[in-house]
Protein backbone atom coordinates (compact mmCIF):
# COMPACT_ATOMS: atom_id res chain seq x y z
CA UNK A 1 0.00 0.00 0.00
CA UNK A 2 1.45 3.56 -0.60
CA UNK A 3 1.90 5.73 1.53
CA UNK A 4 2.93 9.28 2.32
CA UNK A 5 6.24 10.34 3.03
CA UNK A 6 7.91 13.25 4.46
CA UNK A 7 9.71 14.15 0.68
CA UNK A 8 5.86 13.70 -1.01
CA UNK A 9 4.74 16.27 1.23
CA UNK A 10 7.29 18.52 0.70
CA UNK A 11 6.99 18.70 -3.19
CA UNK A 12 3.16 18.55 -2.81
CA UNK A 13 3.16 21.78 -0.97
CA UNK A 14 6.24 23.08 -3.16
CA UNK A 15 4.02 22.03 -6.45
CA UNK A 16 1.15 24.25 -5.14
CA UNK A 17 3.17 26.44 -4.41
CA UNK A 18 5.28 27.56 -7.01
CA UNK A 19 2.24 26.48 -9.71
CA UNK A 20 4.33 23.63 -11.93
CA UNK A 21 6.21 20.80 -11.61
CA UNK A 22 9.46 22.96 -13.18
CA UNK A 23 9.68 25.78 -10.70
CA UNK A 24 9.03 23.08 -8.24
CA UNK A 25 12.12 21.23 -9.26
CA UNK A 26 14.37 24.20 -9.61
CA UNK A 27 13.21 24.94 -5.68
CA UNK A 28 14.27 21.72 -4.44
CA UNK A 29 16.80 20.91 -6.40
CA UNK A 30 15.22 18.22 -8.27
CA UNK A 31 14.63 16.85 -11.78
CA UNK A 32 11.12 17.53 -13.34
CA UNK A 33 10.84 13.27 -13.46
CA UNK A 34 11.64 13.19 -9.79
CA UNK A 35 9.12 15.89 -8.93
CA UNK A 36 6.57 13.49 -10.99
CA UNK A 37 7.19 10.78 -9.39
CA UNK A 38 6.89 12.37 -5.98
CA UNK A 39 3.29 13.29 -6.65
CA UNK A 40 2.35 10.34 -8.39
CA UNK A 41 3.11 8.88 -4.85
CA UNK A 42 1.33 10.61 -3.25
CA UNK A 43 -2.01 10.32 -5.22
CA UNK A 44 -1.55 6.74 -4.87
CA UNK A 45 -1.47 7.19 -1.19
CA UNK A 46 -4.26 9.73 -1.52
CA UNK A 47 -6.25 7.79 -4.15
CA UNK A 48 -7.42 11.14 -5.54
CA UNK A 49 -5.61 13.53 -7.92
CA UNK A 50 -3.77 16.49 -6.64
CA UNK A 51 -3.41 18.31 -9.57
CA UNK A 52 -5.30 19.50 -12.72
CA UNK A 53 -3.25 20.26 -15.57
CA UNK A 54 -3.83 23.59 -17.05
CA UNK A 55 -1.95 25.44 -20.44
CA UNK A 56 0.20 27.41 -18.04
CA UNK A 57 0.89 24.76 -15.13
CA UNK A 58 -0.54 22.96 -12.27
CA UNK A 59 -3.90 23.64 -9.76
CA UNK A 60 -4.33 22.30 -7.18
CA UNK A 61 -7.50 19.96 -6.82
CA UNK A 62 -10.12 19.71 -4.06
CA UNK A 63 -8.28 17.03 -2.56
CA UNK A 64 -5.10 18.64 -2.65
CA UNK A 65 -6.52 21.33 -1.01
CA UNK A 66 -7.75 19.59 2.12
CA UNK A 67 -3.74 18.09 2.37
CA UNK A 68 -2.47 20.57 2.37
CA UNK A 69 -3.57 22.12 5.41
CA UNK A 70 -1.97 19.70 6.97
CA UNK A 71 0.79 18.96 5.05
CA UNK A 72 2.43 22.73 5.58
CA UNK A 73 2.20 22.25 9.39
CA UNK A 74 4.09 18.84 9.17
CA UNK A 75 6.75 20.54 6.76
CA UNK A 76 7.09 23.80 8.64
CA UNK A 77 7.21 21.80 12.37
CA UNK A 78 10.14 19.27 10.57
CA UNK A 79 11.85 22.22 9.32
CA UNK A 80 11.65 24.00 12.92
CA UNK A 81 12.96 20.66 14.28
CA UNK A 82 15.86 20.85 11.93
CA UNK A 83 16.63 23.85 12.81
CA UNK A 84 16.74 23.16 16.15
CA UNK A 85 19.21 20.50 16.08
CA UNK A 86 21.26 22.31 13.92
CA UNK A 87 21.62 24.85 16.70
CA UNK A 88 22.75 22.36 19.25
CA UNK A 89 25.80 21.75 16.67
CA UNK A 90 26.53 24.83 15.89
CA UNK A 91 29.54 26.28 17.83
CA UNK A 92 28.57 29.39 17.27
CA UNK A 93 25.37 30.44 20.11
CA UNK A 94 25.18 32.36 23.18
CA UNK A 95 24.28 35.87 23.15
CA UNK A 96 25.74 39.00 21.00
CA UNK A 97 24.95 42.12 22.03
CA UNK A 98 25.04 44.88 18.83
CA UNK A 99 24.29 48.88 19.18
CA UNK A 100 23.31 50.73 16.14
CA UNK A 101 22.62 54.32 15.03
CA UNK A 102 18.76 54.82 14.53
CA UNK A 103 18.52 54.84 10.62
CA UNK A 104 20.57 51.47 10.64
CA UNK A 105 18.35 49.98 13.40
CA UNK A 106 15.67 50.47 11.18
CA UNK A 107 16.66 48.09 8.40
CA UNK A 108 20.11 47.43 7.99
CA UNK A 109 20.53 45.72 11.25
CA UNK A 110 17.26 44.03 11.46
CA UNK A 111 18.14 42.20 8.76
CA UNK A 112 21.29 41.00 9.08
CA UNK A 113 20.29 40.11 12.66
CA UNK A 114 17.65 37.94 10.29
CA UNK A 115 20.59 36.49 8.24
CA UNK A 116 22.56 35.08 11.07
CA UNK A 117 20.06 33.98 12.84
CA UNK A 118 19.08 31.75 9.64
CA UNK A 119 22.99 30.34 9.90
CA UNK A 120 23.55 30.29 13.92
CA UNK A 121 19.59 29.78 15.37
CA UNK A 122 21.22 28.86 18.43
CA UNK A 123 22.81 32.32 18.83
CA UNK A 124 20.53 35.12 20.34
CA UNK A 125 21.49 38.72 18.97
CA UNK A 126 19.76 41.79 21.19
CA UNK A 127 19.71 44.69 19.25
CA UNK A 128 20.09 48.34 20.91
CA UNK A 129 19.77 51.50 19.41
CA UNK A 130 21.40 54.41 20.34
CA UNK A 131 23.44 57.40 18.73
CA UNK A 132 27.00 56.78 17.43
CA UNK A 133 28.50 58.48 20.74
CA UNK A 134 26.80 56.28 22.75
CA UNK A 135 26.91 53.07 21.20
CA UNK A 136 30.65 53.82 20.55
CA UNK A 137 30.74 54.02 24.53
CA UNK A 138 28.61 51.46 25.10
CA UNK A 139 31.41 49.62 23.19
CA UNK A 140 34.69 50.55 24.94
CA UNK A 141 32.64 49.55 28.31
CA UNK A 142 31.61 46.15 27.44
CA UNK A 143 28.15 46.18 26.95
CA UNK A 144 27.98 46.09 23.32
CA UNK A 145 30.28 43.82 20.88
CA UNK A 146 29.67 45.14 17.75
CA UNK A 147 28.30 49.11 17.23
CA UNK A 148 27.25 50.49 14.09
CA UNK A 149 27.80 53.71 13.35
CA UNK A 150 27.89 56.79 10.75
CA UNK A 151 30.37 58.63 10.23
CA UNK A 152 31.56 61.73 7.98
CA UNK A 153 29.52 65.12 6.71
CA UNK A 154 28.50 66.60 9.50
CA UNK A 155 29.50 64.70 12.63
CA UNK A 156 32.64 64.87 14.47
CA UNK A 157 36.15 62.68 13.89
CA UNK A 158 35.08 59.80 16.75
CA UNK A 159 37.94 58.24 18.41
CA UNK A 160 38.42 54.47 16.82
CA UNK A 161 42.07 53.83 18.14
CA UNK A 162 42.47 50.91 19.01
CA UNK A 163 39.00 49.54 17.49
CA UNK A 164 38.35 47.60 14.26
CA UNK A 165 36.26 49.04 11.71
CA UNK A 166 35.02 48.52 8.97
CA UNK A 167 32.98 49.91 5.87
CA UNK A 168 29.20 48.65 5.28
CA UNK A 169 28.46 49.53 1.31
CA UNK A 170 25.41 50.19 0.51
CA UNK A 171 23.38 50.08 -2.93
CA UNK A 172 21.93 53.42 -2.32
CA UNK A 173 23.12 56.79 -1.21
CA UNK A 174 21.53 59.57 -0.01
CA UNK A 175 18.14 60.96 -1.10
CA UNK A 176 14.92 62.79 0.47
CA UNK A 177 12.26 61.61 1.95
CA UNK A 178 8.66 63.73 0.43
CA UNK A 179 5.34 63.76 0.93
CA UNK A 180 3.48 61.07 -1.54
CA UNK A 181 1.75 63.92 -2.89
CA UNK A 182 4.49 66.03 -3.34
CA UNK A 183 5.90 66.23 -7.21
CA UNK A 184 9.15 64.10 -6.35
CA UNK A 185 7.37 61.29 -5.48
CA UNK A 186 6.70 60.75 -9.25
CA UNK A 187 10.24 60.77 -10.30
CA UNK A 188 13.02 58.32 -10.13
CA UNK A 189 15.39 60.83 -9.58
CA UNK A 190 15.54 64.47 -8.87
CA UNK A 191 18.77 66.75 -9.85
CA UNK A 192 19.61 68.41 -6.82
CA UNK A 193 19.02 72.22 -8.59
CA UNK A 194 15.49 71.05 -8.10
CA UNK A 195 15.82 71.54 -4.42
CA UNK A 196 16.13 74.90 -4.56
CA UNK A 197 13.17 76.59 -3.04
CA UNK A 198 11.63 73.63 -0.85
CA UNK A 199 10.94 73.69 2.42
CA UNK A 200 13.61 71.45 4.54
CA UNK A 201 12.75 69.38 8.06
CA UNK A 202 15.78 69.09 9.55
CA UNK A 203 17.07 66.82 12.34
CA UNK A 204 18.57 67.81 15.67
CA UNK A 205 19.52 66.15 18.79
CA UNK A 206 22.90 65.61 21.03
CA UNK A 207 26.30 66.33 20.10
CA UNK A 208 27.82 64.02 17.23
CA UNK A 209 24.13 62.21 17.27
CA UNK A 210 23.55 61.51 13.15
CA UNK A 211 20.85 63.87 12.89
CA UNK A 212 20.43 65.43 9.33
CA UNK A 213 19.88 68.96 8.29
CA UNK A 214 19.08 70.12 4.60
CA UNK A 215 20.92 69.14 1.52
CA UNK A 216 24.64 69.28 2.49
CA UNK A 217 26.13 71.50 -0.96
CA UNK A 218 22.20 73.89 -0.53
CA UNK A 219 23.04 77.24 -0.04
CA UNK A 220 20.10 79.14 2.08
CA UNK A 221 17.97 76.47 2.53
CA UNK A 222 14.76 76.87 4.29
CA UNK A 223 14.11 75.40 7.47
CA UNK A 224 10.57 74.68 8.34
CA UNK A 225 11.01 72.30 10.95
CA UNK A 226 13.21 70.29 13.52
CA UNK A 227 12.63 67.44 15.35
CA UNK A 228 14.51 65.29 17.31
CA UNK A 229 13.76 61.61 15.94
CA UNK A 230 13.48 60.83 12.28
CA UNK A 231 10.33 59.39 13.01
CA UNK A 232 8.87 62.54 14.07
CA UNK A 233 10.71 64.13 10.94
CA UNK A 234 9.41 61.77 8.35
CA UNK A 235 5.69 62.41 10.46
CA UNK A 236 6.02 66.08 9.23
CA UNK A 237 7.24 64.72 5.86
CA UNK A 238 4.53 62.70 5.41
CA UNK A 239 2.16 65.95 6.58
CA UNK A 240 3.25 67.97 3.71
CA UNK A 241 5.02 70.48 5.82
CA UNK A 242 8.63 70.06 4.20
CA UNK A 243 11.21 66.93 2.19
CA UNK A 244 14.00 65.94 4.30
CA UNK A 245 17.09 64.80 3.78
CA UNK A 246 17.30 60.31 4.42
CA UNK A 247 19.75 57.42 3.15
CA UNK A 248 19.32 54.92 1.39
CA UNK A 249 19.39 52.83 3.70
CA UNK A 250 16.07 53.48 5.41
CA UNK A 251 14.27 53.93 2.04
CA UNK A 252 12.59 50.84 2.81
CA UNK A 253 11.47 51.36 5.77
CA UNK A 254 9.38 54.87 5.19
CA UNK A 255 6.24 55.08 6.69
CA UNK A 256 2.63 55.40 4.80
CA UNK A 257 2.60 58.50 2.94
CA UNK A 258 6.59 58.99 2.41
CA UNK A 259 8.16 58.23 -0.53
CA UNK A 260 11.91 58.24 -0.95
CA UNK A 261 13.75 59.58 -3.96
CA UNK A 262 17.46 59.42 -4.94
CA UNK A 263 18.84 62.57 -5.50
CA UNK A 264 21.65 63.12 -8.18
CA UNK A 265 24.42 65.68 -7.13
CA UNK A 266 27.97 65.26 -8.57
CA UNK A 267 29.31 68.24 -6.04
CA UNK A 268 28.35 65.92 -3.05
CA UNK A 269 31.84 65.04 -2.08
CA UNK A 270 31.83 63.89 1.46
CA UNK A 271 28.95 61.80 2.06
CA UNK A 272 28.46 59.97 5.41
CA UNK A 273 29.14 56.31 5.77
CA UNK A 274 27.91 53.63 7.66
CA UNK A 275 30.48 51.55 9.58
CA UNK A 276 30.39 48.04 12.04
CA UNK A 277 33.05 48.61 14.76
CA UNK A 278 34.12 46.03 17.16
CA UNK A 279 36.91 45.25 19.38
CA UNK A 280 40.43 44.01 17.76
CA UNK A 281 39.88 40.50 18.62
CA UNK A 282 36.47 39.55 17.41
CA UNK A 283 34.67 36.37 19.08
CA UNK A 284 32.84 34.07 16.53
CA UNK A 285 29.61 35.32 16.73
CA UNK A 286 30.78 38.91 16.26
CA UNK A 287 32.72 37.68 12.91
CA UNK A 288 29.92 36.20 12.36
CA UNK A 289 27.10 39.13 12.36
CA UNK A 290 29.96 41.57 10.71
CA UNK A 291 30.06 38.96 7.83
CA UNK A 292 26.54 39.14 7.44
CA UNK A 293 26.00 42.66 8.22
CA UNK A 294 28.31 43.29 5.11
CA UNK A 295 26.43 40.60 2.60
CA UNK A 296 23.26 41.65 2.64
CA UNK A 297 20.85 42.88 -0.26
CA UNK A 298 22.63 46.20 -0.49
CA UNK A 299 26.09 45.25 1.00
CA UNK A 300 28.68 44.49 -1.67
Amino acid sequence: MAEMTLTGLRVVVEVARRGSFTAAADALGYTQSAISRQVGAMEAAVGSPLFERWARGVRPTTACEALLGHARQVVSHVEAAELEIAGLRDRIAGRLAVGAYPTAAASLVPQAIARVKEKHPALTVRLGEAGSPVVLRRLRAGRVEVGVIAVGDGLPDYDLAGLRTESVPVARGLGVAVADGHPFAGQAEVDVRDLAGQVWVVGTGGEGDPQFGAWPTLSSPVIGHEARTWQTRLGLVAAGLGVSVLPGLAADVVPRGVTWVPVRDDGLAERRRTVVVTGQERSPAAEAFVRALRSGPDGA
